[in-house]
């Protein structure tokens, strides 16, 4: 309450500050909806929700079948207190996520075995709670040793560090962390985070929970909609339920235009709840609470609560969800910071060393001088270059051929094609490897599809060294 602090000379514990009255405070962004602005809306705070609300649709897309799964990229907002530390902590980020339905009584992944041999550092609850070392095994010991509860989640976790790799991050950079019992989210019943260690320290940058049925349920009763699945039984099977007939025309009298959702809550009432009502109604009403409103079922309004025997052909449930969530702008933080590099024994030459894959020019086409010969080779190199898909930038500047290098080793262009006089007299052209700064003889005509190779991973650079001769040229840094 207002005053309290003041009162009790409460402080904070770092500073020895004052602290300020509490406030309230809601970490959606709340807006106007309608031109007259009386409609109150919120900011989504993630983008998982959109998926949720069309999950009959994309069960039907997948003819009925469950596991299925969706994914969405896109904008999410959220009124952080604090922002700070550049793309690591912002009130509107990039998001990207995949909710992954299945039968909560079969969490198994038919693509587990591709992943189970993959190495990764898991950081259990215990490991935290003692002080000691994260585990480095692969998914499947993780999950023979309970560290993880199913093939899906250890699928995804897999998956997750994989592209994480592959887009630039070291697995020595990387841990999978569980979250604590305090910190869990209300929805999760198993929750994961990939952090990447930088100079800020770990940071979160992927989670992935097992939301289990949280989300389907609460749009069900929100919608007054059944969002379930089905499934065949080979066998059927005979069980025992409680079911309550109700009189009609006195649940209407007693509840008109409400009879409807009264009627619904009473068929959704556990068995054990519907004995309890039974034997209550017996010497008094009965109170059944839907949300936050309380209605009076009377004797009459129920003819009969009784045991019957249902023989079931199709299992009905409500599917589980695995959620991997993606914060693309840390992921594009740690991709920087981790692949931000000098050069040994010359601090001044810096370079980003990013993957081909992700690298937003592949590869520099550089003419060593404007010589008027070189320039149809230039040309001819460019446009063979984009015909393949692969964007190149000409760099034909001022400057020597070796400022020109470091000029595209700075924003991470992965290799370089060099015209020379050479190119002229023989048709061959160099090519230098970024990381290295090795080269190369390559014939014209074969150049093209070798950095196409290169970039798709279809090649390694030790490989293209094994099958083209080594230009051993030194480069001009002057």
């Amino acid at each position: 309450s207002s005053g309290i602090n003041a009162e009790y000379g409460c402080k904070a514990p770092v500073t020895n500050n004052d602290l300020t009255d509490p406030a309230e405070f809601n970490l959606m962004f709340g807006t106007s909806i309608g031109p007259t602005g009386l409609v109150k809306g919120f900011m989504r705070p993630e983008t998982a929700q959109g998926i949720f609300v069309n999950y009959k649709r994309l069960l039907e897309y997948n003819q009925d079948k469950i596991p299925f799964a969706g994914a969405q990229i896109g904008q999410s907002f959220r009124n952080e207190i604090s922002p700070r530390s550049g793309l690591l902590r912002v009130r509107e980020f990039c998001q990207a996520e995949i909710e992954h339905f299945l039968d909560p009584l079969d969490k198994s992944h038919p693509k587990f075995k591709n992943v189970k041999d993959v190495k990764i550092k898991f950081y259990p609850c215990e490991a935290q709670m003692a002080g000691t070392d994260p585990h480095h095994i692969t998914v499947e010991e993780a999950l023979g040793k309970g560290v993880i509860k199913s093939e899906t989640l250890g699928y995804f976790l897999a998956r997750i560090q994989q592209y994480l790799s592959a887009v630039g991050i070291p697995e020595k950079n990387l841990r999978f962390r569980q979250h604590l019992n305090n910190e869990m989210a209300h929805y999760a019943c198993d929750c994961w985070d990939a952090e990447c260690k930088t100079t800020y320290g770990w940071v979160e940058i992927v989670g992935c929970a097992d939301r289990s049925c949280f989300d389907l349920n609460a749009h069900a009763k929100a919608s007054s909609t059944k969002l379930v699945a089905k499934q065949t039984l080979d066998t059927p099977v005979t069980r025992e339920v409680v079911e309550v007939t109700l009189n009609k025309a006195a649940v209407g009298k007693g509840f008109k235009k409400e009879a409807g959702g009264v009627t619904a809550a009473i068929h959704d009432m556990e068995d054990e709840e519907k004995l309890r009502m039974k034997e209550q109604l017996q010497s008094d009403n009965f109170k059944l609470v839907v949300g936050d409103k309380s209605y009076e079922i009377t004797p009459a309004m129920v003819k009969s609560v009784e045991k019957v025997s249902k023989t079931e052909h199709v299992r009905e449930f409500v599917p589980s969800v695995v959620e991997p969530s993606f914060g693309i702008g840390r992921i594009l933080y740690c991709i920087l910071e981790c692949n931000f590099k000098v050069r040994e024994n010359d601090e001044k030459r810096t370079w980003l060393d990013l993957p081909p894959l992700i690298a937003p020019t592949k590869c520099s086409v550089l003419p060593l001088s404007s010589t008027p010969e070189f320039a149809p080779f230039t040309e001819q190199l460019s446009a063979a270059l984009r015909k393949l898909g692969i964007p190149c930038k000409v760099e034909d500047s001022s400057g020597s051929i070796g400022r020109r290098y470091a000029r595209t080793d700075e924003i991470g262009i992965p290799f370089g094609i060099t015209i020379d006089f050479d190119t002229v007299k023989q048709q061959t052209v160099t090519v230098r490897d970024r990381n290295s700064c090795s080269q190369i003889r390559v014939p014209v005509s074969e150049t093209p599809d070798l950095i196409n190779k290169l970039c798709s991973d279809q090649m390694t650079w030790a490989a293209a060294q094994q099958t083209y001769p080594e230009f051993l040229a030194q480069e001009s840094t002057n």
